[in-house]
């Protein structure tokens, strides 16, 4: 089965790349020669994933899915969430969205927050949504070099290390993106 990821964010590619059976092609966007800029304009994180998979098979006709993620702590109402990935503004930046994030939370005693992922699925024309959820809390300072994002500052329930401290096979095992798509190859396989 084909299945294009509507990202462009390379390291989300070979992170799910690595989840999925080898019965499933997964196409990124650069492979069916799709380069537009699909504007995330929704309010939530399933708002996003839908607007991006019904860009794809509306324009250009495949099996899709989009993902979308939002970290979301405890203590700031739920903030950054939807707004995860230009929290500092624009451009995008992750040192300055780390940053920003500390800073906001230097005083305040509940650093509980979870990473939340859904995924979008459009095949042979229904829409079937997934969820993953990570719970744990922010840490005052980067630890790690591995991973991307809020990685090196967040720090899953139950481990003693950040995700950006784990290698990726540890962190897809209890990730918002890992349960995530382990639901949506749990839901492929079954086809």
């Amino acid at each position: 089965m084909k299945l294009v990821f509507a990202t462009n964010n390379l390291n989300k590619l070979t992170e799910v790349q690595k989840m999925l059976p080898n019965t499933i092609e997964l196409l990124s966007l650069k492979d069916i020669n799709c380069f537009d800029d699909i504007e995330e304009t929704a309010t939530t994180l399933e708002g996003n994933a839908q607007i991006k998979a019904n860009y794809i098979t509306k324009n250009f006709g495949y099996n899709c899915f989009a993902d979308d993620t939002g970290l979301e702590v405890e203590a700031l109402n739920g903030a950054p969430g939807v707004y995860s990935a230009r929290y500092a503004g624009e451009p995008a930046n992750t040192e300055k969205n780390m940053e920003k994030l500390i800073s906001e939370l230097h005083h305040k005693t509940n650093k509980k927050a979870q990473f939340r992922t859904v995924i979008c699925l459009n095949l042979n024309e229904k829409q079937f949504f997934f969820n993953g959820i990570c719970k744990g809390n922010i840490l005052s300072k980067k630890q790690g070099n591995h991973g991307f994002g809020y990685d090196p500052i967040f720090k899953p329930e139950g481990y003693d290390k950040s995700f950006a401290e784990m290698t990726s096979q540890q962190k897809n095992k209890i990730s918002h993106r890992g349960l995530a798509i382990e639901k949506l190859v749990t839901f492929l396989t079954q086809l």
